[in-house]
């Protein structure tokens, strides 16, 4: 090792340590490491269904699906709760293996990082306390819209204003808090993702309602670093295995109440 003559015993140190180190699948820059048998998975785990905490357990599509893939490669999941703003310098600094996150796949994260093949697809919504006149995207003109910080719904409602069509976006650092605002009266409305939206309405009391999808074509993928290739193409092969063995399917039924659209 390092072009050096080492004893028997140090040669025998040097083995010991060498079993002790993370195993490493792979070679050069397109291998991917596991600690201890185990897949780490980013998550902001306050978008409910996709990803939450109960009872100091992370809960969701998103953590059913994981735990499905990782069986499938062998490993124990576990969840490494992060902030949404941070979650993406967390993959790149290998802070865990993948995220998911409910992270739609677009053109400047693909910039970052690498994405699975999709796993679901998803449209923007409106989100209105029940009763409000609020119906459309029109009805959003001069109000004042509430929106996760650094999601498509921010983008979404920025193009919106940008039209001329908002009185102001605030930014929250969770979805959840969003709503809370919007219970409140604090803001109007509320952009964001369709499946997440209707969720937290129905789980809430139905003290807000989703008044109108807004068709983007959004996917939602697992992101994962870019030099490590090799872990993309068993997380891709894992969950095309998830979706043969309809082991999707069972986990899209308990969290959605429906069979996912063909």
């Amino acid at each position: 090792m390092r072009g050096k003559r080492l004893m028997t015993a140090a040669l025998g140190l040097v083995l010991v340590a060498l079993l002790a180190v993370p195993f490493v699948a792979g070679c050069g820059s397109s291998s991917f490491t596991i600690k201890e048998g185990k897949l780490l998975m980013g998550s902001d785990t306050a978008y409910p269904p996709f990803e939450n905490m109960e009872n100091n357990k992370a809960v969701g599509f998103d953590v059913d699906i994981a735990e499905a893939i990782a069986k499938k490669l062998d490993l124990e999941l576990e969840v490494i709760s992060t902030a949404w703003d941070g979650i993406i310098p967390g993959l790149k600094s290998n802070k865990y293996d993948i995220i998911m996150s409910a992270m739609t796949i677009t053109e400047d994260r693909k910039k970052q990082i690498n994405f699975s093949d999709p796993y679901i697809d998803s449209d923007q919504s409106i989100a209105v306390v029940t009763g409000s006149p609020i119906k459309d995207e029109a009805g959003l003109k001069d109000k004042v819209v509430g929106v996760q910080l650094d999601t498509t719904g921010q983008f979404k409602a920025e193009e919106i204003q940008k039209a001329g069509g908002l009185k102001e976006i605030q930014k929250f650092d969770t979805i959840l808090l969003a709503f809370q605002a919007l219970e409140q009266g604090k803001v109007d409305a509320i952009i964001n993702d369709y499946p997440v939206s209707q969720y937290i309405c129905m789980t809430r009391g139905n003290k807000t309602t989703v008044v109108a999808n807004i068709k983007t074509d959004e996917q939602y993928g697992i992101g994962v670093n870019k030099d490590n290739t090799d872990l993309l193409d068993k997380v891709n092969d894992a969950l095309q295995e998830v979706k043969d063995d309809g082991t999707y399917n069972e986990v899209y039924m308990k969290w959605f109440g429906v069979e996912p659209a063909e």
